[in-house]
């Protein structure tokens, strides 16, 4: 699986990536994790950009 990363590396208070969504530990974890870990690490990222728009 291709990785996620948008080129947009900042990481927030929360160590989220502004980019991308994920954790600084789903950043960390990716190259090592099988395909289903990684279908969820993308999974919760996007949600988070989803959320993120949320916010005002």
């Amino acid at each position: 699986m291709v990785s996620p990363c948008r080129r947009q590396c900042c990481l927030d208070d929360q160590d989220i990536c502004l980019g991308c969504g994920r954790t600084l530990q789903d950043i960390l974890d990716w190259s090592k994790a099988d395909q289903p870990r990684q279908r969820a690490i993308c999974t919760a990222a996007e949600a988070r950009l989803q959320q993120r728009k949320q916010v005002p």
